[in-house]
């Protein structure tokens, strides 16, 4: 009988990364564990580690990246104007708040806010820049905060969700007044 051979590196990241996606949807990132994927997986630890040679936190920055790729596709599949960037994205945020999660929340080693970070970080910036171009990314910068704070407070439900166009039609009047 002839061993199986390895399957692609990037293919068994992509298996790892999903399964971790899909722990993370059932039972928190508190249940995302080397030793859980592997069980899931039908892998070995060091099957898991060689995917992932920084651990957990390489594999949650790998569901961030991820999650950054989806958010600028998000983002970019509707015009480039404040509104339906801000749907978009407050979207995309109810509908994955774990790949969100990892995003914003959890431990990360993604550079955020110096202009070299990976490029899926990038993108989705630029995504949001376009709705909100000024000379030094201002703009861009509090409507993403102003929006971030919105999803992660709905998502927790910290916010009633009955009010939540309301909060969305108030924020994209305070961030595009002509008085800035």
């Amino acid at each position: 009988m002839t061993p199986r051979p390895a399957p692609d590196l990037d293919q068994r990241r992509d298996q790892i990364t999903r399964a971790a996606r899909s722990v993370a949807e059932t039972d928190g990132w508190e249940a995302v564990t080397m030793r859980r994927l592997g069980a899931e997986l039908g892998a070995t630890q060091p099957v898991i580690y060689s995917a992932f040679p920084g651990g957990r936190q390489a594999l949650i920055d790998a569901v961030a990246l991820g999650g950054f790729d989806a958010i600028a596709a998000a983002l970019e599949a509707v015009p480039a104007e404040p509104l339906p960037r801000l749907q978009a994205y407050l979207a995309f945020a109810a509908a994955q708040p774990h790949v969100y999660e990892a995003m914003f929340s959890l431990p990360s080693g993604l550079s955020f806010g110096t202009g070299d970070g990976p490029g899926p970080l990038q993108r989705a910036f630029a995504a949001v820049r376009a709705a909100f171009p000024d000379e030094d990314d201002t703009a861009a910068e509090v409507a993403w905060a102003t929006v971030h704070g919105l999803a992660t407070l709905e998502i927790s439900k910290r916010l009633p969700a009955d009010r939540s166009v309301a909060r969305l039609a108030y924020a994209h009047r305070a961030l595009t007044r002509d008085d800035h």
